[in-house]
């Protein structure tokens, strides 16, 4: 009976967090994560353009790139979490070094993406819309499930997120018939 305690308390940790992490629009992501892409783009940008810097705009050759909540995509850094934390049977410390690495994986492509569309733009590309396009709709959910697996397949995973919380929870209430 202990360990089933642990589990109901392990479910309910994981989703409290998942809901206070999500109070206020996200806030906290775009707080960490908004100054860890700003400036690795600026300093890229200085050092092969010469730009400068002025709050979250990029200035190269007198063209702005401003960098506005969708370019630092703490959305995406929010599903990375949820598909962390809504999977059970995972130890702490692992836990935390998933978050850290697929945080990290997706700061520097983002960054690399930042810099590869930018540069599209101030060299007047002519398919720097459909590419931004495609990679602000697209790019970024593709790239934060692929994280994700293979973030499954590294750590060999075999639960489902949502999933097995929810078989479990089922398994263990008044709903499931004998």
């Amino acid at each position: 009976m202990k360990g089933l305690s642990r589990e109901f308390s392990d479910i309910l940790v994981r989703y409290a967090a998942l809901l206070i992490l999500s109070v206020g629009g996200l806030w906290i992501f775009y707080f960490i994560f908004t100054p860890l892409t700003v400036y690795p783009v600026f300093f890229l940008f200085n050092y092969f353009f010469g730009a400068t810097l002025e709050g979250t705009t990029v200035y190269v050759r007198s063209i702005p790139i401003e960098l506005i909540k969708a370019c630092i995509a703490g959305s995406a850094y929010y599903l990375l979490l949820i598909f962390n934390l809504s999977t059970p049977a995972i130890k702490i410390t692992q836990r935390l070094r998933m978050i850290f690495f697929s945080f990290l994986i997706f700061l520097v492509i983002n960054i690399i993406r930042i810099v590869v569309l930018a540069t599209m733009y101030i060299s007047g590309s002519s398919i720097f819309d459909i590419t931004h396009l495609l990679t602000w709709y697209a790019g970024s959910v593709i790239l934060v499930v692929g994280i994700w697996f293979y973030q499954v397949r590294i750590y060999r995973l075999k639960d489902i997120p949502f999933y097995s919380d929810l078989r479990f929870l089922y398994k263990h209430s008044i709903l499931k018939r004998n």
